[in-house]
């Protein structure tokens, strides 16, 4: 068994205990990377949020979302000018054991901490989180400059901006005022990780890819890579009762009826397996083989009726939790690319009109079946500095989109295709995932370019292959889906900011003004001074060609009559920890 390779321990129940309950779950992409300071897709995310530990995490059923502590012992003190915060952590949370640890109990400490935040800025390591406290914390920049000159990063020297006053409480020292670290502390790429570990089992560049090790309430216990993932309970894992509050819901509280006062976990073991195809997905939540299921666009009708359960599954118990999801759906253009990159006048002509020929109503009517809802400003609903009533310069118009082609000299050729000012050929190459619905959005982009008449190539890869060329900015455009990390409007904005190319800045898109724009606003609390700088700042985008904003999907998640609890949250990633299971169950109650 994969896990005796791996050296973790094996959950196996104690001699005449009740056998763990078994919740079966589907993931539509493969895992990346277990370890949390590199991986970014949302699949990985729910395996990684699982195994470590934040500081902080959200109120199961609080809306809007509400930070709580997870392993500090209370929420952060902050100073009254937002630039120090104190945050005390939990005494007796333990990792669980690993040989890495030398067959002693390991307590976690701030200092796992501190040292999972520096590994963010090792240049060996690389990790696309590094912007999550860039230019924060006194000190940690200069840590990571340091060390590219050197060549070598020092995990030992200590930083100002993190002091640690004993083992269990850790001073914060910001740069300027922020109000909103909080939320980023409970982001995964930011949970403590045990130096030992990574010492033990890091790859030449300090990678842990396969060996997660964390003080979360499960563990990995079996793997087949790209296939079958299963953690057990963590069985060292501090007492939690589940005493979540109801909201305003009204089905609040038959969750809390089902729930209160029950230890958390009621789930002993999570098998998930990857299935990339809509209708084996299908299939297997409609024979009972997956307890929850992340019911996508492509199959929606087969599901819902105008946003609401068909009265054949609600008669057979199922039940479904539906939210806007705090993401964005956009789709860039390289800006360092030879044929759509570049500031010059006949570039940003390109872009804009290959924006104005797009029909986002069309892609969202017939990729997602209606399940999605357009959005035109870079901060979706649900997220705080969200604008309902922005309107984009870049709106659906192909007719002008085709004269401004024709006004800076992209001429039609003799075979009907039109060619470079300089008489070369224009070819454009969109990349989608080879799935179903990336197949789709690619004939929906090719109609597009053939409008335009522009010749387009597409190629079709997986997601992790997909995420590596864009990093390095070898990918000409594609749709780029970006979820919440945290509630913020900054968690967008960032995604455009010069110095986060080769993180999340996937356009690759690096210009003084916008950058300048949003230094500015990290200065500022979310309010209408930062929001009238956030307005300039999408402004740009539409003005350069940088991107077109597209849609916000809904979150349609069913879940089999025995899963008791179930309420999708809008940040977390999965919510295992927090439901239950009862296989005798009829119609949910």
């Amino acid at each position: 068994m994969l896990a005796c390779l791996l050296g973790l321990p094996a959950a196996t129940p104690a001699h005449g205990a009740e056998p763990a309950k078994v919740l079966h779950y589907i993931l539509p992409a493969a895992e990346t990377s277990f370890d949390p300071a590199i991986a970014r897709d949302l699949y990985t995310g729910h395996v990684n949020e699982a195994i470590f530990e934040t500081l902080f995490t959200y109120d199961y059923l609080a809306r809007p979302v509400k930070l709580a502590p997870q392993t500090a012992a209370a929420l952060p003190e902050i100073s009254a000018d937002g630039k120090t915060y104190t945050i005390h952590l939990q005494r007796g949370i333990y990792f669980t054991p690993d040989p890495a640890f030398g067959g002693k109990r390991r307590e976690l400490t701030v200092a796992d901490y501190v040292y999972a935040w520096k590994r963010l800025f090792d240049p060996r390591l690389a990790s696309p989180h590094t912007w999550l406290l860039e230019g924060k914390i006194v000190g940690l920049d200069q840590l990571a400059a340091d060390a590219a000159r050197s060549g070598k990063f020092d995990y030992d020297r200590p930083v100002a901006g993190l002091e640690q006053l004993d083992r269990y409480t850790l001073r914060i020292h910001l740069t300027q005022t922020d109000f909103s670290l909080g939320m980023i502390l409970a982001y995964v790429p930011l949970a403590a990780v045990a130096r030992e570990v990574v010492e033990r089992y890091g790859d030449a560049k300090g990678e842990v890819a396969d060996h997660p090790v964390g003080t979360g309430v499960y563990l990995l216990g079996q793997w087949v890579r790209g296939s079958r993932i299963v953690l057990d309970e963590n069985p060292g894992h501090r007492p939690m009762v589940w005493n979540f509050q109801p909201g305003d819901d009204p089905d609040d509280q038959r969750i809390v009826r089902q729930m209160r006062g029950k230890k958390i976990p009621q789930i002993g073991r999570i098998e998930i397996t990857v299935q990339l195809e809509d209708q084996s997905r299908w299939l297997s939540f409609t024979s009972g083989a997956a307890d929850l299921f992340w019911l996508d666009g492509p199959l929606a009708p087969k599901a819902l009726i105008d946003g609401k359960l068909r009265p054949e599954l609600a008669a057979r118990g199922i039940q479904l939790s539906r939210l806007i999801d705090p993401e964005i759906t956009y789709y860039y253009w390289n800006m360092q690319d030879p044929v759509l990159g570049g500031l010059s006048k006949e570039k940003i002509a390109l872009r804009r009109a290959i924006a104005m020929a797009h029909n986002v109503d069309e892609e969202i009517r017939l990729v997602w079946n209606g399940q999605a809802t357009p959005v035109q400003y870079p901060i979706p609903p649900g997220v705080v500095g969200h604008d309902p009533h922005y309107r984009s310069l870049l709106q659906y118009d192909p007719v002008l989109a085709n004269k401004l082609l024709d006004r800076y000299g992209y001429k039609k050729g003799a075979d009907g295709w039109r060619t470079l000012p300089d008489g070369k050929p224009l070819h454009v190459r969109y990349t989608s995932r080879n799935e179903a619905s990336g197949v789709l959005q690619a004939e929906l982009w090719r109609k597009t370019y053939n409008a335009l008449a522009i010749h387009m190539d597409n190629d079709r890869l997986i997601l992790g292959d997909i995420m590596k060329a864009e990093t390095l900015c070898k990918l000409q455009t594609r749709n780029f889906q970006w979820i919440a990390d945290f509630p913020d409007g900054d968690n967008f904005m960032q995604l455009f900011y010069g110095p986060n190319v080769h993180q999340n800045n996937a356009a690759c898109y690096q210009d003084a003004q916008y950058d300048a724009w949003y230094a500015a606003s990290h200065a500022l609390p979310a309010g209408p001074e930062r929001d009238a700088l956030y307005h300039k700042m999408a402004r740009s985008l539409e003005v350069n060609g940088v991107a077109l904003m597209g849609y916000a999907r809904y979150r349609n998640m069913l879940a089999q009559p025995a899963v008791l609890g179930y309420k999708k949250h809008p940040i977390l990633h999965q919510e295992w920890p927090f439901i239950d299971l009862d296989r005798t169950a009829g119609p949910a109650r």
